[in-house]
């Protein structure tokens, strides 16, 4: 893949999860039914935060201060301390203030704060399964793009494990990087989702990986996501629950609008299905999927476009050959 476009690529993606959380956050926490009947067609303002049209959440935050670190080198150290400049100072976020944060998240981001490893700050417990690291972990699947499986694996484990280090929400962060890595092989949704998952399946026997928590990905795993009715897909703040809804709109649309628009309107945890949604999107669809209108109010979009060029940079000599 030539630099350009792997630009496109990138810059798709990171655009493209920051207007699909920019979509979301003026109806996070609306029913299904409320949206049902007034269903968001484009970019809002004001609503459940009371933020300008375009504003994107901690969602996008997160991300973009992960990238900038990774652009630089690997360091779980710096990446947490990037993560708690933005809590404790608004870094990365769209005005320069916090206004959304999860609990596990902040629980973690405390902990770090008071001298905890990052490596060990991450909530264990099955409750602390949210989407708060699902949400951030696309720049580390591209990052990572080249790893072998277990080292893959072991780098996303230990990103996710920062806010989120239960095995459910790690696996989910592992089974998303995957599809991300292979769409970065330009296979098509349906091949990219089939190698995913044969890859992950792969890797988890030979891991001995718990049966039970690998049975919760089933509906991903065997394809049958594809197939899913609208009512049986969840969007509430749950992990699994965001993987699915995110992979089924994308997977069940074919461009960009479609799909962001298909995941904010399942209601509940608006911003982050359609974050997480538009990360695929816009990595697949590319930079020029994404509608303009939507371009032209969302908040720092010099910034993100600047971060994704750093970013592409920091790629090149990893994943691109020399002579391109």
């Amino acid at each position: 893949m030539a630099r350009d476009k792997l630009l496109e690529r990138i810059s798709g993606c990171f655009l493209g999860l920051a207007v699909g959380d920019a979509l979301g956050v003026p109806v996070e926490f609306r029913s299904r039914k409320d949206l049902d009947a007034r269903p968001v067609d484009g970019m809002r303002g004001y609503g459940t935060w009371h933020q300008a049209p375009g504003t994107w959440s901690d969602d996008s935050s997160m991300t973009f201060c992960l990238a900038e670190s990774l652009a630089g080198s690997y360091d779980l150290r710096d990446i947490a301390n990037g993560f708690l400049r933005w809590y404790r100072e608004g870094y990365w976020a769209a005005h320069y203030h916090v206004f959304d944060i999860g609990e596990t998240t902040r629980h973690a981001l405390s902990r770090i704060k008071g001298g905890e490893d990052p490596l060990f700050s991450g909530g264990l417990d099955v409750e602390s399964n949210g989407n708060g690291s699902l949400m951030r972990i696309a720049p580390v699947a591209l990052y990572s793009h080249g790893l072998n499986e277990a080292d893959f694996f072991a780098r996303i484990r230990e990103v996710s494990g920062i806010t989120h280090a239960h095995f459910r929400s790690v696996f989910s962060c592992y089974l998303f990087g995957t599809i991300v890595r292979e769409i970065l092989c330009n296979k098509s949704k349906s091949e990219a989702l089939a190698s995913a998952a044969a890859r992950v399946k792969e890797f988890a026997a030979v891991s001995e990986f718990n049966r039970d928590e690998l049975g919760r990905f089933e509906r991903i795993l065997s394809g049958r996501l594809l197939q899913a009715e609208r009512n049986s897909i969840n969007s509430d703040g749950y992990v699994v629950s965001t993987l699915e809804a995110a992979i089924w709109s994308f997977l069940t649309t074919d461009n960009y609008k479609d799909a962001v628009l298909k995941a904010v309107n399942l209601g509940e945890d608006t911003d982050t299905t359609a974050c997480v949604t538009g990360a695929l999107a816009g990595l697949y669809y590319g930079e020029a999927a994404i509608p303009s209108q939507w371009r032209e109010v969302l908040a720092r979009e010099k910034d993100i476009l600047k971060l994704s060029c750093d970013f592409t940079e920091s790629l090149k000599n990893r994943i691109l050959p020399e002579k391109t």
